[in-house]
C-alpha cells in the first residue's frame, strides 16, 4: 500500500516543504511533506506513524530509529558518536544503514529521501 500524507508546514522565508517517503513497520510506504528544517522523526511523528520519540529528539532513547535507504546514505552523512553510541545498544542495528530520525535534519537536498522504520526493541 502507499499513502500519501500531508503534514501542515509553515512555508515562509525560511522554510519551504519537501517530500519524503517513510515505510512503517508493516511495510505500507508513505509520502510525507515535510517542512524544511525539521527531522524525519518530527516528520513522522506528526503525520501519525508509529514513531515513540520519548525523548522528543533529543538523541537519548533511540525510539526514533530508521533504516535510511542505501542510495541516500551519502546525503544522509555518518552518525554522530552520540548517536552511533545509542544505536550500538539496538539488537537490530544495521551497520550501515541505521539512523536515528531526530537527528536528521531535514533540508532541500532531501527531497525524495527514503527510509524504513526499524522494528521495536
Amino acid at each position: 500500500m502507499r499513502y500519501i500524507l500531508k503534514v501542515p508546514v509553515r512555508l515562509g522565508l525560511t522554510m519551504m516543504s519537501i517530500n519524503i517517503k517513510a515505510r512503517d513497520r508493516d511495510g505500507a510506504e508513505f509520502v510525507l511533506q515535510a517542512a524544511t528544517g525539521k527531522t524525519v522523526m518530527e516528520t513522522m511523528r506528526d503525520a501519525g506513524l508509529a514513531v515513540e520519540a520519548l525523548c522528543g529528539g533529543c538523541c537519548s532513547c533511540a525510539t526514533c530509529h530508521v533504516y535510511v535507504d542505501v542510495d541516500w546514505l551519502a546525503v544522509v552523512g555518518p552518525r554522530g558518536n552520540d548517536e552511533d553510541e545509542l544505536l550500538r545498544l539496538s539488537d537490530y542495528l544495521d551497520a550501515d544503514r541505521s539512523r536515528l530520525g531526530c537527528q536528521i535534519k531535514l533540508g532541500k537536498q532531501h527531497e525524495g529521501l527514503t527510509v524504513t522504520l526499524a522494528p521495536e526493541e
